[in-house]
């Protein structure tokens, strides 16, 4: 497996409406939800960045220096930093009827197989101290098919950035059942991937509108680092 990078990679040219910022902030007074983060507090979730994932997002790459980047700035200040893989499993009988058999067991062994580490891809910056997650549905967060919001709550988390792959599918679920939950969600804007510009712009759209707020990682890392 090549882990050589594609030329030219780099996130997505993503972008809030201009009238969806007027929108929340003639609602709240201001723009964004959270004007603070508390990195003892707040958690990097990183969902779904293994090599099945590598080929068909052109993102995929371009995002890997920002997830890195969070990762290190949270350990620093005291936050939690979790992987999220999907867990290897035999295909339901939904799925084989929603997807054809064929595509559906293509998808229920999409986490690969070995360890963890083994698993993700190699050039992220994994360290023993991060949380290691399964989930057996597309949300890390829905409950029963992921333990990730009890390992949270354990740790007094209340605060999570949401990156990885993909945007609109994995991500945006995992972002809308965490928010039903009751944590505070961040989208990374240039942390998440998808097939397209468009498709993830209209996930940002919607978390923006209706689930949490949509950062760069830039302004994320000013909010966990203040001056």
């Amino acid at each position: 497996m090549s882990t050589a990078e594609p030329e030219q990679a780099s996130p997505h040219a993503w972008q809030i409406a201009p009238r969806e910022y007027a929108r929340q902030e003639q609602r709240r007074g201001r723009r964004h939800a959270y004007e603070r983060l508390d990195p003892q507090r707040t958690a990097l979730i990183v969902v779904d960045m293994v090599p099945f994932f590598a080929p068909g997002f052109r993102a995929f790459h371009g995002i890997i220096p920002n997830i890195n980047r969070l990762a290190g700035t949270l350990r620093e200040t005291g936050g939690v930093v979790a992987w999220v893989l999907p867990e290897v499993h035999t295909p339901t009988t939904w799925a084989e009827e929603f997807y054809g058999p064929e595509v559906a067991r293509l998808f229920s062994t999409s986490g690969g197989t070995g360890t963890f580490r083994e698993r993700l891809w190699p050039a992220l910056a994994v360290e023993n101290e991060d949380l290691f997650v399964e989930k057996r549905a597309t949300s890390a967060f829905f409950p029963g098919l992921s333990p990730l919001p009890e390992l949270l709550q354990a740790k007094d988390v209340d605060t999570v950035l949401i990156t990885g792959t993909v945007t609109n599918v994995c991500c945006e679920a995992s972002a809308r059942d965490a928010a039903t939950l009751g944590f505070r969600v961040v989208m990374v804007a240039d942390g998440t991937a998808a097939g397209s510009d468009e498709v993830h712009n209209a996930t940002l759209h919607t978390v923006y509108r209706t689930y949490g707020d949509v950062r760069s990682t830039a302004e994320i890392l000013g909010l966990l680092n203040p001056a």
